[in-house]
């Protein structure tokens, strides 16, 4: 395949060059995204890779032109649910540094950038004198997907005003705070200590949370008399995502990767249908593995059915995805949790997308899949494969996106210093560690 498609490239009327990454700047060079968005009601801008400067710039200058342009009323990311109710809260203007916002809002290192700082500073900004906020949500488990006690105190918490006479079994958070862990950097310790467990103390937890769902759904109609409907919906939310990740925990301890992976897509395309529920348009941030209109993958599992699968199902042509490529440059590395957070991004392989992009303009440029002529559409036809970081992934990319948006290079995200300042102490140890390499 290398050789058939060796020096393959788009067309030059396929390319829409970018004037920059500025989120401030002009938006008038992605008016051709209005033909990509058409009436859709949910917009996903997929990355390449998490942690980078170019594609959280990239995304904040595509939410600003959706809400600023198309009246795009939620943006949501991927993070955990229970943690992004901190942040909408700021971004309607509530009290409080954003460094703890950044720090405790969104989990799993999504926040401590500066690049997000300035993506929840304009929001604000924006709310601030909007006839109608835009709200932030948090579409993904929580707990960096191994912890459960963000989304089960939440749980508890609600428990204790809906139905003050109820004692939940203490077992059931004792057993979860076994493997808590603060922070994406303690995963493997969590799942250590969770395959540590005895089988039936995960079992009882298994049980106990079915239990506490049970108990939930089933006395919907006096809940709601007790607390409101605002207040029992967020407590179904983290009731689904504390269960989720329980059985994420449970088959990732196991060994059975696939298991996980389709439970968290499923969960979270639950919650964006929700979101939907409460905003008329959102523009869903993520990358590319979950947003993509194609069966996913990681090394050594089979295909996984996405986020992206699972909202255009649902949604049909009102779900749209805008893909990501890039060139060279530094990408999350494979040595994360070891505090090795980037690692050099060699050029992509010629018969990648990302290589075939590369190829077809030297800049910062986007391509309106919906319109390529039948010569564009075949070269794209003829490539495997995408780059997902430091691995390539089968893609149709005609199939998985409706737009893509080439990178020409990508860079280590610059790290937010009050946001690290108020993150764990593991957050704090691992960012001075590489910083102090030279990171």
């Amino acid at each position: 395949m290398s050789t058939k498609i060796s020096g393959a490239r788009l067309s030059r009327a396929a390319v829409r060059p970018l004037a920059t990454l500025d989120p401030a700047a002009p938006l008038d060079d992605l008016s051709w995204l209005d033909e990509v968005i058409g009436d859709a009601r949910v917009v996903a801008i997929g990355e390449s890779g998490h942690y980078t400067t170019e594609f959280p710039r990239l995304r904040h200058r595509v939410q600003r032109y959706l809400v600023e342009r198309h009246g795009f009323r939620a943006c949501a990311v991927e993070s955990g649910v229970v943690e992004g109710r901190q942040v909408d809260d700021w971004v309607r203007g509530g009290p409080g540094e954003l460094g703890p916002v950044l720090a405790n809002g969104m989990n799993s290192l999504t926040g401590v950038w500066r690049s997000v700082r300035a993506q929840l500073e304009w929001l604000r900004a924006h709310n601030s004198t909007a006839a109608e906020a835009v709200g932030w949500y948090g579409f993904d488990l929580g707990g960096s997907n191994v912890s459960l006690l963000p989304m089960l105190d939440a749980v508890l918490a609600y428990f204790t005003a809906a139905d003050p006479e109820f004692r939940p079994d203490p077992a059931i958070r004792e057993i979860a705070l076994a493997f808590a862990v603060p922070s994406a950097f303690g995963i493997p310790a969590a799942l250590g200590a969770y395959a540590g467990l005895a089988p039936e103390r995960r079992d009882a937890l298994t049980a106990g949370l079915a239990g506490l769902h049970t108990r939930l759904t089933s006395r919907r109609l006096p809940y709601l008399r007790r607390t409101g409907a605002e207040a029992y919906e967020w407590a179904v939310r983290a009731m689904r995502a504390t269960s989720t990740v329980d059985v994420v925990v449970r088959a990732m301890a196991a060994g059975d990767q696939e298991t996980a992976l389709f439970s968290r897509e499923a969960t979270s395309a639950d919650t964006v249908e929700w979101i939907l529920g409460r905003a008329e348009r959102i523009v869903l941030g993520a990358h590319n593995g979950h947003v993509q209109r194609w069966p996913g993958a990681l090394p050594g599992t089979g295909p996984i059915t996405t986020l992206g699968v699972h909202l255009a199902d649902r949604l049909g042509e009102e779900y749209r995805a805008i893909g990501t490529t890039s060139g060279p440059g530094q990408m999350l590395g494979r040595g994360f949790h070891a505090g090795e957070l980037f690692e050099e991004l060699p050029a992509p392989e010629p018969d990648s997308l990302d290589g075939v992009l590369a190829a077809s303009h030297d800049g910062l440029f986007g391509v309106n899949l919906r319109t390529l002529d039948p010569a564009d559409r075949d070269t794209l036809r003829a490539v495997p494969r995408q780059c997902h970081g430091m691995y390539y992934a089968e893609v149709d990319a005609l199939a998985a996106y409706d737009a893509l948006v080439h990178v020409p290079r990508v860079s280590a995200g610059e790290p937010d210093p009050e946001a690290i300042a108020a993150s764990p102490e593991d957050v704090r140890a691992m960012f001075a560690k590489w910083q102090g390499s030279g990171g």
